[in-house]
């Protein structure tokens, strides 16, 4: 029997997890059920889109289906289907909006499309029910780094972004530089733990406030590169927590001045890298400041469905739906991004 509360359907496909999920009132996971390929694109050193959309086509089905099963949700009961249009590889993301639009159509049910981004901020609200806006988000993806101040549930305010590379993104190729295993992010947080920063990379913060990750990766290579010319070998452990800090402590500095800047009493952090055991630790600081520190449960950092569904229950109340026309937008920003630094 359909209860009184919005059931939305979940479905992300934005680059190499097959996911989905059923949320209750945007804050109740039903259920969230996630299939990685990284076994599969470990092989290759990083994700390879063509073989991502080819495994997403397989698995989309088996996902939802086992979604709804472990929700003991059906799709008559559902009162809408969000899915994940941008940002991402552009086919891999094309396999979840036409897996979307089918059912919608197939269904009758509204169609809500979300932007991945925003689905990553919306993780908070999951692990933490009662949190409001307004507060300051530091977003921390494979493919975006900034600092977000949250307005409302639809506005955003993007006080600055990476100029070039990601955090993430900068985790994984320095951790490939090094030899570790794909994904590199959780590598070089396990390896970190074992060393000491004992070479001073550069601050990633530029001179107008934004973030460059490229400079620190070239400073890593350069100094592995020098080592094997003079024939000495360092400690992969203090390479690791050496270009950790340097990742780290620049959105840390930037975020505390944001801070400061703006009188926020709380602060979350969204993304991948959100799972960072230092950058973690770092954020916990802020709660001597007197502020909430809001981090989502690890499984929600990367990507999953759960933060899409959750992100989609305010469009679904404000009536923004989609309609077959829907396409993917890979390279799609958050609502209302404009220059500010």
């Amino acid at each position: 029997m359909k209860s009184n509360k919005t059931i939305l359907l979940g479905i992300e496909s934005s680059c190499d997890e097959t996911a989905a999920a059923v949320v209750a009132d945007e804050r109740e996971i039903l259920s969230n059920v996630v299939l990685s390929q990284i076994d599969i694109h470990r092989l290759y050193g990083g994700v390879v889109p063509e073989i991502a959309s080819r495994n997403h086509v397989e698995a989309v089905d088996k996902v939802v289906k086992t979604a709804l099963a472990q929700a003991d949700v059906s799709l008559r009961e559902l009162d809408a289907i969000a899915v994940t249009y941008g940002a991402g590889l552009v086919g891999a993301l094309l396999v979840g909006v036409s897996y979307a639009k089918g059912l919608a159509q197939a269904t009758g049910k509204p169609l809500v499309a979300v932007n991945h981004i925003e689905g990553h901020i919306c993780a908070n609200y999951l692990t933490y029910p009662d949190l409001q806006p307004p507060y300051t988000c530091l977003l921390t993806s494979g493919g975006h780094t900034a600092i977000v101040n949250v307005l409302d549930y639809n506005n955003y305010d993007v006080v600055c972004s990476t100029v070039d590379d990601a955090v993430g993104e900068a985790f994984d190729k320095v951790a490939r530089v090094l030899g570790l295993p794909y994904p590199g992010g959780p590598q070089i947080d396990k390896l970190a733990e074992q060393g000491n920063a004992v070479y001073p990379f550069h601050s990633v913060v530029t001179v107008n406030g934004n973030f460059s990750y490229s400079g620190l990766k070239t400073a890593v290579i350069n100094l592995l590169h020098n080592a094997e010319q003079k024939g000495e070998t360092l400690s992969k452990a203090d390479v690791a927590a050496s270009f950790t800090k340097a990742a780290i402590d620049g959105l840390i500095e930037r975020l505390s001045e944001e801070l400061r800047r703006n009188g926020a009493h709380t602060v979350a952090v969204a993304g991948g890298v959100g799972a960072n055991t230092y950058l973690r630790a770092r954020l916990r600081e802020f709660e001597s400041r007197g502020l909430r520190v809001c981090l989502p449960k690890l499984s929600l950092c990367g990507d999953n469905a759960a933060m899409i569904a959750s992100r989609g229950y305010r469009k679904y109340l404000n009536g923004e739906f989609a309609d077959l026309t829907l396409n993917a937008c890979p390279t799609l920003k958050l609502r209302g991004q404009k220059p500010h630094c």
